[in-house]
């Protein structure tokens, strides 16, 4: 789904931003351009931010396990 119509920034976009290593609403916004013309979808862009960066925490704890070892 178009997130920013005016640079052309899908929803898809903004996530693989995100996997190839943007950390924040900020480096998504200058790594792409999302919302520095109209800033209409400003408000949509930091959701689509904060879903993606929210599920790539969760699945980063869900990683890391907990070592526990076991006196023999």
């Amino acid at each position: 789904m178009y997130v920013c119509l005016c640079e052309g920034v899908t929803d898809g976009q903004i996530r693989e931003a995100i996997y190839e290593g943007c950390c924040s609403y900020r480096d998504v916004r200058q790594t792409l351009g999302v919302a520095s013309q109209c800033g209409k979808c400003a408000c949509l862009a930091k959701q689509v931010v904060r879903e993606t960066l929210s599920d790539v925490q969760n699945s980063q704890s869900a990683l890391a396990y907990p070592a526990t070892f076991v006196a023999a």
